[in-house]
C-alpha cells in the first residue's frame, strides 16, 4: 500500500505558521539586543553599502558586506545539502536545515550582549538564509518566512484575482499570506517581550519551536516510510 500525502509537511500552513513566528523573533532579537539591525533580510545591508562607500567608510562597508555575504553562502549551504541528501537518498535536506538552525540558535543564546553584535548578526543573517532557502512553498504558493514584503504583494495580488475576478482560489491564497504575516508580526511582538526580560538568552524561545518542527517532520516522514512498507 502506497499512499502519497497530497502536500509534504515542510509546506503546510502549521509548519509555515511556526517558521514565520521564528522568523519575526529573530528579527525583533536582533533590533533590541543586537544593534537595532534586521539580520533577516538583506535589503537593508545592500542600501548602507552604497551609502557608506560614497562616504567612504571603508570599516562600515565591512560591516554590512559581511552579513550579505554570509547570506549568500547559506544559499550556497542549502543547495549543497539539497544535492547531498538526494544523492544519497536520505531523509528530506529540511531536516537537516532545521537541525543546523537549532545548534547555531542554541550557541548565540550563550555570547553575551558586551560581546561583538557584528558576529551574531552575521550568524542570524546565514541562519535566516537557509531558512528561506529551504522552506519556500505553501500549500503550492511561493512565500517567505524571514521576510513579509513578497508576502504582502502577493497577499494584495490574490486579493485583487478575487475581489475583480472572484477567483476563490486566490482568495484562500490571500488569506493563507495574510496569516502568514501576522504570526511573523505576533512573532516579532513575543521577540521583542521576551529579549526584553532574557535578553541573549531570549533566542532560545527560537530554538524551541524550531525544535517541534524538527520533531513534527520527522514523525510525520517515520509515519509515511511506515505506510509504505
Amino acid at each position: 500500500m502506497d499512499l502519497k500525502l497530497k502536500t509534504p509537511i515542510y509546506e503546510t500552513i502549521p509548519i509555515g505558521i511556526l517558521l514565520a513566528a521564528v522568523g519575526g523573533f529573530l528579527d525583533a532579537y536582533t533590533y533590541m539586543l543586537r544593534g537595532g539591525v534586521f539580520a533577516n533580510a538583506q535589503t537593508g545591508n545592500i542600501v548602507l553599502l552604497g551609502i557608506e562607500a560614497a562616504q567612504g567608510n571603508w570599516k562600515q562597508i565591512l560591516f554590512h558586506l559581511l552579513p550579505i555575504l554570509a547570506f549568500s553562502l547559506g544559499v550556497l549551504l542549502t543547495e549543497l545539502i539539497k544535492k547531498f541528501t538526494i544523492s544519497l537518498g536520505l531523509i528530506s535536506y529540511h531536516h537537516i536545515i532545521i537541525f543546523v538552525e537549532i545548534l547555531l540558535l542554541f550557541v548565540i543564546g550563550w555570547i553575551p550582549l558586551h560581546f561583538s553584535n557584528a558576529v551574531v548578526n552575521i550568524a542570524i543573517s546565514f541562519i535566516c538564509s537557509i531558512q528561506v532557502c529551504s522552506f519556500r512553498i505553501l500549500e503550492g504558493s511561493p512565500y517567505a518566512t524571514t521576510m513579509c514584503t513578497g508576502n504582502l504583494r502577493s497577499a494584495m495580488d490574490c486579493f485583487c484575482q478575487w475581489l475583480f475576478e472572484k477567483n476563490m482560489l486566490a482568495k484562500k491564497k490571500c488569506v493563507r499570506y495574510l496569516i502568514i504575516i501576522v504570526v511573523f508580526c505576533m512573532g516579532a511582538a513575543f521577540g521583542s517581550i521576551f529579549s526584553f526580560f532574557l535578553k541573549e538568552r531570549a533566542i532560545w524561545i527560537a530554538c524551541g519551536i524550531l525544535l517541534i518542527i524538527f520533531i513534527w517532520m520527522l514523525f510525520n516522514q517515520q509515519q509515511k516510510t511506515t505506510v509504505k512498507s
